[in-house]
């Protein structure tokens, strides 16, 4: 599994997986905290579809945290004020960096958060498209 969807699983679904695989690495290694979870903006950058230029949207605020275990060091960073979700993202992306075998035994149980989502964003979906209007066009003769 990317980098990319493990981080959206572990954002998007419960946050007490997170929690729990930074608990295991953190009681078993030693975790250097570069930089502690404060936060900071970042400039939204989007593509205007009729030109094809970039133009940035607005400001977005985030939380983000640096730390290290062993020799790899990992990042966390979060839409919003989360400082503890940003410090056990930044946990688990240095377990990832520096292999530990940890790791290994996550993937099920990202795997298995990843359907849940996907349920879930379906029912949502559902729920949706239930209140969606049929407009039907009258027939010119």
């Amino acid at each position: 599994m990317r980098r990319r969807e493990r981080t959206e699983i572990l954002i998007q679904g419960s946050e007490d997986i997170a929690k729990e695989f930074a608990k295991e690495i953190a009681m078993k290694y030693k975790v250097t905290v570069i930089q502690k979870p404060e936060s900071a903006l970042v400039l939204l950058k989007t593509r205007e579809t009729a030109k094809k230029s970039l133009f940035y949207l607005g400001e977005m605020l985030v939380t983000e945290c640096t730390v290290q275990i062993q020799d790899s060091i990992g990042i966390g960073i979060v839409k919003g004020q989360r400082e503890e979700l940003a410090h056990s993202l930044a946990i688990i992306d240095a377990a990832y960096e520096a292999d530990l075998g940890e790791t290994r035994s996550w993937s099920h149980v990202l795997e298995n958060e990843k359907k849940i989502i996907q349920k879930n964003l379906q029912e949502f979906n559902r729920s949706i498209l239930r209140t969606k209007v049929n407009f039907e066009t009258m027939d010119v003769q």
